[in-house]
């Protein structure tokens, strides 16, 4: 354990000598809150709450509970600012009011000398209004919650000059609890993640889809195309893989006759770090029977408006000073003609040998053990996709990208497959997904060849998947959203780990 310094040493003085006076640091009954900061502020300011010319017999009566933030200490009486879960409000406290026959010494000693910044402390009072208009509390009974070790970094100002800020990203993601208490907005971002999620539920629900929950840990990586973690079951005696996606397990619902099925969950990917990827992310993923591509992309837009009016209540959102609209529709542009677009080069019809040339015309660097859909994504993703800002549908992918989506019904080659692009980044991934198991099982073998060759992202042949298969699978259609990125759209955050409330860091020094 860390050496401690001079004001936590205090602290703990502090600690003792309240347990030597008989106060509790840390009570174990139980605290009767009767109201919150935001309410007793949108009460008084409605009028539903009295606090002009009303007898103090009369003025509403509270019980709130927090941290305290503030104070300022001015000889017999003082005002201090507690934070709650809602907000922060003021409160008067005088040493005549909170000074009782157990603890006469609650004002000014317990009050005064041993409560620090970040102590937690219960106040039952009345509500009233200062000579200045500042809605407070006024104090009648101090109790002290849980007492605070540690000195929080709370923001000082001198000469216009701001100190001891909490804003060293590592710090804030660290220590993700000091960021929540010390930094305004950011606990706003998690209660709109919230809303995002009950928002999506809700629609998906009400569209009567079915909530299911399918294994994290999984025998075979499948449903996506990605490295995975490895983990050994010692019950078993054998090595396990954290999911990559939640889709084989979703189909085989399917298979077993459910209507639409859903899963919001984390996947794992033993990949790289940076502002858009985190190795554990959240991702919702959706099957429904008797749909295609089409009917997906339609009910996408329907669950993307809805959720920015709940979160942002405009179908607008803005972030990297982008105002991004969610509004339908969206455009949808096939993938080779973007590639076209913007590359001038038609890759339809172009063999693996053909496309690797055009990768070093485009001084791409590729690898030998890319076949044809790697390069291709790898080409989309340096020239195409960080220009897509707007909601954009990148539809009609080839084949040997996309091993488990059904052949283009018009487009040979092709695949009925789409990629929601929004402010360059992709967000969801769809399919009219493949239900031929012969089919099925030829691109299967294909992953298996360009696994051989080495591509550690390969996908592995899931033969219980299949078996499911070939049992029938009604057409089916399936999306993937990625929720930490969706929650970045809607919330203007640039960065993954600004949206999640403990992102993975290297390990502490």
């Amino acid at each position: 354990m860390a050496e401690l310094n001079e004001q936590e040493l205090v602290r703990r003085q502090s600690l003792q000598t309240m347990r030597d006076m008989g106060i509790d640091p840390y009570p174990a009954a139980e605290y009767i809150v009767t109201a919150y900061s935001a309410e007793i502020k949108e009460k008084v300011e409605s009028g539903e709450w009295k606090v002009d010319d009303v007898p103090e017999e009369e003025l509403q009566q509270v019980s709130i509970a927090g941290r305290l933030m503030s104070r300022r200490i001015m000889g017999k009486a003082s005002f201090i600012e507690i934070q709650d879960s809602k907000g922060r409000i003021q409160v008067y406290v005088s040493r005549d009011d909170i000074n009782t026959a157990e603890q006469p010494e609650m004002y000014n000693t317990v009050f005064k000398k041993l409560l620090d910044i970040g102590d937690f402390i219960g106040i039952r009072g009345f509500v009233f209004k200062t000579q200045t208009g500042a809605i407070s509390v006024h104090a009648k009974e101090l109790t002290v919650l849980a007492k605070s070790l540690r000195v929080l970094p709370i923001v000082k100002y001198k000469d216009g000059i701001a100190y001891d800020k909490f804003d060293d990203p590592e710090l804030r993601y660290r220590q993700r609890y000091v960021d929540l208490v010390v930094n305004d907005g950011v606990k706003d971002t998690f209660l709109k993640r919230a809303t995002i999620l009950r928002t999506m539920r809700q629609v998906l629900d009400e569209a009567g889809y079915t909530e299911v929950e399918t294994p994290t840990l999984q025998s075979i990586a499948g449903g996506a195309s990605a490295r995975p973690f490895i983990t050994h079951f010692n019950a078993l005696d054998i090595d396990m893989y954290m999911r990559i996606a939640t889709e084989l397990y979703l189909k085989r619902l399917i298979v077993g006759g459910f209507e639409g099925v859903y899963e919001i969950g984390k996947n794992f990917r033993n990949e790289g770090m940076d502002r858009t990827h985190n190795p554990e992310f959240t991702c919702m993923e959706l099957y429904v029977q008797y749909k295609d591509y089409n009917w997906m992309m339609s009910f996408t837009e329907q669950l993307l408006e809805k959720i920015c009016i709940a979160v942002n209540g405009t179908t607008e959102s803005e972030i990297d000073g982008n105002v991004i609209s969610f509004k339908a529709p969206y455009r949808r542009l096939p993938i080779l003609e973007a590639i076209e677009e913007k590359t001038g080069y038609d890759l339809s019809g172009k063999t693996e040998d053909e496309i690797r040339e055009i990768c070093k015309a485009l001084h791409l660097e590729v690898e030998p053990s890319w076949g044809k859909g790697k390069m291709i994504d790898e080409i989309f993703g340096e020239f195409c996709e960080g220009t897509f800002i707007q909601p954009t549908f990148i539809t009609d992918y080839p084949v040997e990208m996309s091993p488990l989506t059904k052949m283009h019904r018009s487009k040979p080659g092709l695949t009925e497959r789409f990629e929601l692009m929004v402010n360059g980044k992709e967000l969801a991934n769809a399919y009219s997904e493949l239900n031929d198991p012969i089919d099925q099982y030829e691109r299967f073998k294909e992953q298996m060849r360009l696994a051989d060759k080495g591509d550690d992202e390969a996908m592995i042949i899931d033969h219980d998947f299949m078996r499911a298969l070939e049992y029938g699978m009604p057409p089916t259609s399936g999306i993937g959203i990625g929720i930490d990125r969706l929650v970045m759209l809607m919330t203007g955050k640039n960065t993954i780990q600004e949206v999640l409330l403990f992102p993975q860091m290297r390990k502490e020094q």
